[in-house]
């Protein structure tokens, strides 16, 4: 009896560390896109006007050409004052991945720019490209479209790979929030506006993800 209480206590404790390890990924990937590379200072550029940051620590692909990807991400959004919110949890997957050939795994950083993708990414579901009216671009050596491009665009991705920023399509990705990630957590279930639009949910854990991001995106 004993055991089995310890075991419904250890349970969610479990389930936090893990989401806090995926926010201390979060942290060193924000790090190393907005620190490293020639590509770096058109992210940071983007970085400090940016309403909010989806970041994917690691976004993994199987296969060649047709294949599986995913990765654990999280939303941070930023107040008018430029306060970080606490981040809000989704998963990233679809059938296929656009990774350059040879690119098996990505950090990604997805800013977004306005208010009206941000309320897009914030539903339970989004599907990249599948709404005609947001707009996507992509930064970096190899990749689809050029800063230029990211211009207007309502998110602006940028992806690295072993050190060098590689080429990405999102387009048919989808983004799905994950409540029960909140929940564990925050203790306490939080839709994605209540912890990155009101931030009403606050954990201690991700103070240092949010220092990176004034950091680097100061305006």
């Amino acid at each position: 009896m004993m055991l089995a209480i310890g075991l419904l206590f250890a349970l969610p404790a479990a389930a936090q560390q893990e989401e806090q390890a995926l926010v201390d990924r979060a942290t060193l990937a924000v790090q190393e896109l907005m620190s490293s590379g020639e590509q770096a200072g058109d992210a940071v550029g983007f970085l400090q006007r940016a309403r909010a940051v989806m970041v994917c620590p690691r976004v993994f692909r199987a296969g060649f050409i047709l294949g599986g990807e995913g990765g654990s991400c999280v939303l941070v959004g930023r107040d008018g004052a430029g306060s970080w919110s606490s981040p809000a949890f989704y998963g990233l997957g679809s059938g296929s991945f656009g990774l350059q050939i040879g690119v098996q795994d990505a950090m990604v950083a997805m800013m977004i720019m306005t208010d009206r993708g941000l309320q897009a990414v914030m539903d339970s579901q989004f599907k990249v490209g599948a709404d005609a009216s947001i707009a996507l671009a992509t930064i970096g050596g190899g990749i689809q479209g050029s800063t230029t491009a990211a211009v207007g665009a309502d998110i602006v991705a940028i992806a690295k790979s072993r050190g060098l920023f590689a080429g990405v399509s999102l387009s048919g990705s989808m983004l799905s929030y994950r409540p029960a990630s909140a929940r564990s957590y925050y203790g306490q279930a939080y839709s994605a506006r209540q912890i990155v639009v009101a931030m009403e949910a606050h954990n201690p854990g991700s103070d240092p993800l949010r220092a990176m991001l004034l950091r680097y995106g100061a305006r």
